[in-house]
């Protein structure tokens, strides 16, 4: 019996990592094998960094081939990690499985999220669990509320603050973007573009702004599916605001990753920029 019982709890921890672009595959993978996870890694090809050493490295479209390798290795749950960006259409070679999926996810194609969502139903459908990395790794986020560096906002920065945070969540509940951008008024919003090109548009907009003022804000959007958008922040963030003359940062707790976060702290503070996790 108790041989049994701990084939059974081995069997639990197991898990497929489904990593695309930039580095927080790596801080996830970590944060897996930490936590005691057997995990099975999935590099998409022209995406994932091979020095991650991935198990299995497919093309996007690919899924039916990573099915029949998760089902060999009695995995049935899995985890999507690492950006995407543009996909090349000559680089997808889309199978008769995940065709089948993305006819199912274009009926519901009225924006990124509820794309996302179908797309996690679908595999539940077919018996696999899609977890949030977030809950996985939660120490990769900003757990706890409050000031994360010696630099704190000002009550002028809390007003845009709170300003940042109510345009976040109306962009957000029509599944347009999740950043902002305010200095008393909103300088920028995110959509198709990403937030990365947000904010080199935003450095070049105020490359003759002098005075050090105005926030960006990476909120989660009402309702998000966060088991395959991840919202995050890193080092780049970090000098981006600052080139762009903002004052600080504002994310989320527990939803926003923080890639390599005492990097992304000591940054903010050498280049004096606050960076805020709220609980909303």
């Amino acid at each position: 019996m108790l041989t049994i019982y701990s084939m059974k709890k081995n069997e639990d921890k197991k898990i497929a990592l489904i990593a695309g672009a930039l580095d927080l595959p790596f801080f996830t993978l970590d944060a897996l094998k930490r936590a005691g996870w057997d995990v099975f890694v999935v590099g998409l090809k022209n995406f994932c960094d091979m020095r991650l050493n991935p198990d299995l490295v497919v093309r996007v479209g690919n899924g039916g081939r990573v099915a029949r390798e998760m089902k060999k290795r009695g995995i049935k749950k899995l985890t999507f990690v690492g950006a995407l960006g543009h996909v090349n259409p000559s680089d997808i070679r889309p199978d008769l499985w995940s065709v089948w999926i993305l006819l199912k996810v274009l009926k519901n194609q009225r924006g990124y999220d509820s794309m996302a969502v179908t797309f996690n139903k679908e595999l539940e459908k077919l018996g696999y669990e899609v977890l949030a990395a977030q809950d996985l790794a939660p120490e990769l986020t900003f757990e706890n509320a409050g000031v994360q560096t010696k630099t704190k906002p000002t009550s002028a920065d809390k007003k845009n603050i709170e300003r940042a945070i109510e345009v976040s969540h109306t962009i957000g509940s029509a599944d347009i973007g999740a950043s902002v951008v305010v200095d008393k008024q909103v300088i920028a919003v995110e959509a198709a573009e990403g937030t990365a090109r947000m904010l080199n548009r935003v450095v070049e907009m105020r490359q003759k702004h002098k005075k050090q003022s105005g926030v960006f804000a990476k909120m989660t959007k009402p309702g998000q599916d966060l088991r395959i958008d991840i919202p995050a922040i890193g080092v780049d963030t970090v000098n981006a605001v600052a080139d762009a003359n903002l004052r600080g940062i504002v994310v989320n707790t527990r939803t926003c990753f923080v890639v390599n976060k005492p990097s992304v702290i000591a940054q903010a503070n050498k280049r004096g920029i606050f960076i805020v996790a709220i609980d909303e």
